[in-house]
């Protein structure tokens, strides 16, 4: 029983020469494969590899020969990403210089992305990436006006500082009393004087010669 297999007809765009790796371009174009249009352009907006923004100017290349094509019609949106995949370039290979006069090989890879279109349903098993759609606007609560109590002002008195009377009563310094000088006794009994050894040895030898 022969089977007739209908060969699906795509477009495709290719970028070569891309200054990446293929190992890092194929982790972005596993993302894409089998999504449609709208939803790879969302992944790879919201991608953090620097990839991404080479594979998206090579979708967008191909969405453009999509459209530009006047016998087959197709509008960009109802495409399927059919196929993504990343190619190994050649390598450039440079040269940097080491400690005691040795060399450190660098390696600057290269690859080649192609994105091919094609129509039908989405072919991938991921989720499907949801439209971001206008958030509805939540109703607002009913505000319930309460009606405040209105506080009559009070008539302020007015207090009136109390008149602080201070004493000026001048206090005189007391007199101090100074203590008065002992004066000396007049009836004081002054020592007699007393003749001396000498005097009394002078004395007694004159009584001798007499």
């Amino acid at each position: 029983m022969a089977v007739a297999m209908e060969e699906r007809e795509t477009v495709r765009a290719q970028a070569r020469w891309v200054h990446s790796s293929a190992r890092k371009a194929r982790l972005v174009t596993d993302l894409i494969r089998g999504r449609s249009v709208p939803e790879a352009r969302t992944v790879l907006a919201f991608s953090n590899r620097a990839v991404a923004k080479e594979i998206e100017k090579v979708l967008r290349s191909a969405v453009a020969n999509a459209e530009s094509r006047p016998d087959l019609h197709w509008q960009g949106d109802e495409l399927v990403v059919v196929a993504a995949y990343a190619d190994e370039g050649p390598t450039l290979k440079r040269w940097r210089a080491r400690a005691r006069g040795r060399v450190a090989r660098i390696r600057k890879r290269t690859c080649h992305i192609t994105i091919e279109l094609g129509q039908g349903a989405p072919l991938s098993d991921a989720p499907a990436v949801p439209a971001m759609a206008a958030p509805e606007p939540e109703p607002e609560p009913e505000v319930v006006e309460e009606l405040e109590a209105v506080e009559e002002p009070q008539a302020e008195v007015a207090e009136e500082p109390d008149a602080v009377e201070e004493s000026e009563v001048t206090e005189e310094p007391e007199a101090t009393e100074e203590p008065e000088a002992d004066e000396p006794d007049e009836e004081t009994e002054i020592p007699e004087e007393r003749p001396s050894a000498e005097a009394e040895a002078e004395a007694s030898t004159k009584e001798t010669d007499q």
